[in-house]
C-alpha cells in the first residue's frame, strides 16, 4: 500500500514537466497509465487515495509559484504560504479522488473500461476548471499542445483533449491485459497511426495581416506600485507607446498602474497625450490599467486608444477575476488581510464584450487568467460577423518571478489559437510576450525577464471551429452529457453482475 501511495504520487508530479517542455507529450499518458494500472487492483477507497494522491503531487508540482506570489510579494509568513498551496492542491484533487474511487467501484474488467475512465477523468476536470469559480491551470489537455492530440483542439477544446488522453492510457493499459486479442492490438495500432497522420483542419480564412508592436516592461512586482521605482516605469510605457510605428501597440496588464485621479496627480497630461496620438487614424493602442475610483469601486482594465473611439473611449473589463489577488471570496477576508495585494477587490466586467473594432480588424481582448477559460472567450464568437479575428492577451506573471508559470501561461495561450483558430498577440511583463497564429505556433517571442518591445506581423482570421459554434451556445455541456451518458452505461452494465474477481 506505501509503495503504491508513493507511486501515485511520484507520477502525479513527474507528468506535469510536460506543460513546460511540451516535446514530452507521452510522459502524462504514460503516467497515467500506470496510474490506472494501479487502480484496476484496488478497491474504492484505496483507489480513491492513489487518485488523490496523483493530484495533489500534480497540481502542488504545476502550480507551486503560488508561494512566489503569496509569500515574496504579498508577504505571507513562508509556512502559511506553503500550506496554503498544499491545501489547494489537496481540495482541488478531491475530485479526482472520487473519480478513482467510482472507477474501481463499476469498472467490469472488459474492454469499457477506458471509456469509463475517460469520462470520469474528464468529469473531475470539468469540476476543478468550472466549480466555485473554477481553476483548470494545468488541465491535462494543456500537455498535449504539440503532440497529435492536439489535432482534436478545434473539435472539443481543451477538456476533450484531456478525455482522449486518458482514454488513451487507460486503452493502453487494457491493450497489455487483453492477451491473445491480436485484432484489439491491432485496430489500436491503427488508430494511433492514423491519428499521428491527422493535419488540424483550417475551418477559419485570412482576413488580413497587420503589424503590431507588444511591450513588455519586466517590472518586478514589488517594484510595481513603489513611488520611487514609479515615474521611470511611467516613462518608458509612454515613450514606447508614442514612439511605435507599428499601426497597433499593446501594452500590458496594469502597465499604467495608477486609477485615472491618481495618475492625474502624479504624472498631469499623461493619459491626454497619449489620447491625442492615437486619435489619429491608421493608429491604434491597447494599454492595461486599473480604472474606476476608490469610492465606486475600480476595475482591472485594457482601454482602447484609437481613432475610432477618440470621442467615447472604448474599454474593456476583466470578468473572470482571480481569487484572493482580485476579489475576495465569502468567509476569507482574514486570509486576505494577512497579504500585502494593491487593488485587490475589483468589479466584474461583462461577460459577453463586443470586440475592440480598429485598422481592419475586430481584437477580443482578455486580461491574464482569462484565457484559461476557452468556453468563455468562445461565447464572443455566436455571431461570425462579430466574432474577434483576433485575440489579445494582457499580463502580468511578475507575481510569481522567474518560474515556470511564464512556459506554462504561454502553452495555455497556445491552445487558445488551436480552439478558435485566431492568433493570439500577447503582450506581458515579464514574459511570455509572443505573437501566437491561428495553429497554435509561435510565430514569434522576447526572451522572458527583459525589457524590451517585440514587434511582428499576425494575420487575423474569419469563420468558426466547431469548438467555438457548439461551446458559444452550450458552453461546456456536450461534453459534461456525454460524459455522463458513459457513466450511466457503466452504471447500467454494473446492475446486470458483480463485479469482477479480482476485486
Amino acid at each position: 500500500m506505501a509503495a503504491d501511495a508513493l507511486l501515485a504520487a511520484a507520477l502525479g508530479a513527474l507528468q506535469t514537466l510536460a506543460f513546460v517542455h511540451t516535446a514530452a507529450w507521452v510522459l502524462p499518458i504514460a503516467t497515467l497509465a500506470l496510474l490506472v494500472w494501479r487502480l484496476d487492483a484496488a478497491p474504492p477507497r484505496r483507489a480513491a487515495l492513489l487518485g488523490w494522491l496523483y493530484g495533489t503531487a500534480w497540481l502542488a508540482a504545476g502550480t507551486w509559484w503560488l508561494f512566489v506570489s503569496m509569500h515574496r510579494y504579498g508577504g505571507l509568513p513562508a509556512p502559511l504560504a506553503a500550506a496554503a498551496v498544499a491545501a489547494l492542491s489537496a481540495a482541488l484533487s478531491l475530485y479526482l479522488a472520487l473519480a478513482a474511487a467510482l472507477y474501481a467501484r463499476w469498472r467490469r474488467g472488459g474492454g469499457f473500461d477506458a471509456a469509463l475512465f475517460a469520462a470520469l477523468w474528464l468529469l473531475a476536470e470539468l469540476a476543478r476548471g468550472v466549480l466555485f469559480t473554477g481553476f483548470p491551470w494545468v488541465a491535462s489537455g494543456y500537455s498535449q499542445v504539440d503532440s497529435p492530440l492536439a489535432a482534436l483542439a478545434p473539435w472539443v477544446g481543451v477538456y476533450g483533449i484531456g478525455a482522449a488522453m486518458a482514454l488513451a492510457a487507460a486503452g493502453t493499459v487494457q491493450l497489455l491485459r487483453s492477451r491473445g486479442r491480436r485484432w484489439l492490438a491491432a485496430t489500436a495500432a491503427a488508430a494511433g497511426v492514423a491519428l499521428a497522420q491527422v493535419a488540424p483542419s483550417d475551418f477559419t480564412t485570412p482576413a488580413g495581416s497587420m503589424e503590431v508592436a507588444l511591450l513588455q516592461t519586466n517590472v518586478a512586482q514589488d517594484e510595481k506600485f513603489a513611488t520611487e521605482h514609479l515615474p521611470a516605469n511611467l516613462a518608458w510605457v509612454h515613450r514606447e507607446l508614442l514612439r511605435a510605428t507599428a499601426p497597433l501597440v499593446v501594452a500590458p496588464e496594469t502597465a499604467v498602474p495608477l486609477l485615472p485621479e491618481q495618475l492625474r496627480d502624479f504624472a498631469p497630461g499623461y493619459w491626454e497625450q497619449l489620447q491625442a496620438h492615437f486619435a489619429v487614424p491608421g493608429r491604434a493602442a491597447l494599454v492595461g490599467v486599473p480604472l474606476g475610483d476608490l469610492d465606486t469601486g475600480y476595475t482591472n482594465s485594457v482601454a482602447d486608444l484609437s481613432a475610432a473611439h477618440a470621442a467615447q473611449p472604448h474599454r474593456y473589463d476583466k470578468w473572470h477575476l482571480v481569487p484572493f489577488g482580485e476579489f475576495i471570496p465569502p468567509g476569507f477576508r482574514w486570509f486576505t488581510n494577512l497579504m500585502n495585494i494593491p487593488l485587490g477587490d475589483f468589479a466584474r466586467g461583462v461577460t459577453h464584450p463586443p470586440p475592440f473594432e480598429a485598422l481592419g480588424q475586430r481584437f477580443g481582448p482578455n486580461i491574464c487568467y482569462e484565457d484559461l477559460f476557452g468556453e468563455e472567450l468562445a461565447r464572443r464568437f455566436t455571431d461570425a460577423g462579430r466574432a474577434p479575428t483576433a485575440l489579445v492577451n494582457l499580463s502580468n506573471i511578475g507575481w510569481f518571478g522567474q518560474t515556470i508559470a511564464v512556459e506554462q501561461h504561454l502553452n495555455i495561450s497556445r491552445l487558445r489559437s488551436l480552439e478558435l483558430q485566431r492568433p493570439m498577440l500577447r503582450a506581458t511583463n515579464t514574459g511570455a510576450t509572443a505573437v501566437i497564429d491561428h495553429r497554435g505556433t509561435v510565430t514569434a517571442l522576447l526572451p522572458p525577464h527583459t525589457r524590451g518591445v517585440l514587434v511582428a506581423r499576425f494575420e487575423g482570421r474569419e469563420g468558426l471551429t466547431p469548438y467555438a459554434r457548439w461551446a458559444s451556445r452550450l458552453a461546456l455541456w456536450p461534453l459534461v452529457l456525454a460524459a455522463a451518458a458513459v457513466v450511466l452505461a457503466a452504471l447500467l452494465a454494473a446492475r446486470r453482475g458483480p463485479p469482477p474477481a479480482s476485486r
